[in-house]
């Protein structure tokens, strides 16, 4: 029997068909995203050869990724940093303001929390009874052009030197290692804290299986997590992370660039420095979508 007229009987054929079905997507945008996404998509499977059992299989882990997400932690944030989808994104939107001078993005991650308290400059973030080094951090928020940026936003948020974030850990005080700061007029900010540890990403859901049959090591380097946010510039997400740890150079998540790698300055007998610039993008202030309540 003769295919019917109009059905799709081939590769080419049928995605002429599903971009026909796009077609009328009244948000251009979507519209575009989609057009592009399909087009991958369909090369991508003829270029693997993908088979039907095959396509079951990654439909059930786009499924168990949604599943394994919850309060302490989002497995599909967890799943675009693995794979360096999340650090490209951020690295390409971020090209003009790079090429300017601007701080260099990385990844916000899946353990930002709303709601991190308030604190005065100088404060510290740590609990008393949270063990590990002293560490000062003095901060600067700056216009490309290096003007000082007077009531900006600083989020800051770290791991212990257990590995692990708050929300992690029952042992740690509720939104231990996190703090939000206000620039004074020179755009400065400052706090105490401790020095960091790398970590495991986190293993327990599908992401790790993934890892695991990539035989890929877990670890991220020590780093701490800053997001700056500031009327007239667009919101920067990045990390600064320690040049000493041992994956300084091979992060799992692929987002210990060069520029963010820096060297803890020793100060007295077991206190560290950390000294950073942020750099803004002028633009819309976008605050992104917080993983964590």
């Amino acid at each position: 029997m003769s295919p019917q007229p109009g059905l799709a009987t081939n590769p080419p054929a049928l995605l002429a068909a599903v971009l026909k079905s796009n077609a009328n997507t009244s948000n251009p945008r979507l519209r575009q995203i989609l057009d592009k996404g399909i087009r991958h998509l369909h090369a991508f499977a003829v270029e693997a050869n993908l088979t039907p059992a095959e396509l079951e299989v990654g439909l059930d882990f786009l499924v168990a990724i949604g599943q394994a997400s919850g309060p302490k932690k989002h497995e599909g944030i967890l799943l675009a940093d693995i794979l360096g989808l999340a650090t490209l994104v951020q690295l390409h939107d971020a090209r003009h303001a790079l090429e300017a001078g601007g701080t260099e993005p990385a990844l916000i991650g899946p353990f930002w929390r709303a709601n991190q308290p308030l604190r005065q400059n100088g404060e510290r973030i740590s609990s008393s009874d949270t063990p590990g080094p002293r560490l000062t951090v003095n901060g600067r928020v700056l216009s490309l052009d290096g003007t000082p940026i007077a009531g900006a936003r600083v989020e800051t948020w770290q791991a212990s030197p257990k590995g692990l974030y708050e929300n992690q850990d029952e042992s740690q005080p509720r939104m231990n290692l996190r703090g939000s700061f206000e620039t004074d007029e020179n755009g400065r900010f400052s706090f105490e804290s401790v020095r960091p540890a790398g970590y495991p990403v986190p293993v327990d859901g599908p992401c790790g299986e993934l890892l695991a049959a990539q035989g890929r090591h877990t670890m991220r380097p020590a780093h701490l997590h800053f997001l700056v946010v500031a009327p007239g510039h667009k919101v920067l997400a990045t990390q600064f992370f320690d040049a000493e740890d041992p994956h300084a150079d091979d992060d799992v998540v692929f987002g210990a660039v060069g520029s963010l790698l820096r060297h803890f300055e020793p100060v007295g007998a077991d206190g560290y420095r950390l000294d950073v610039d942020l750099r803004l993008e002028p633009g819309e202030t976008r605050v992104p979508k917080c993983p964590i309540p």
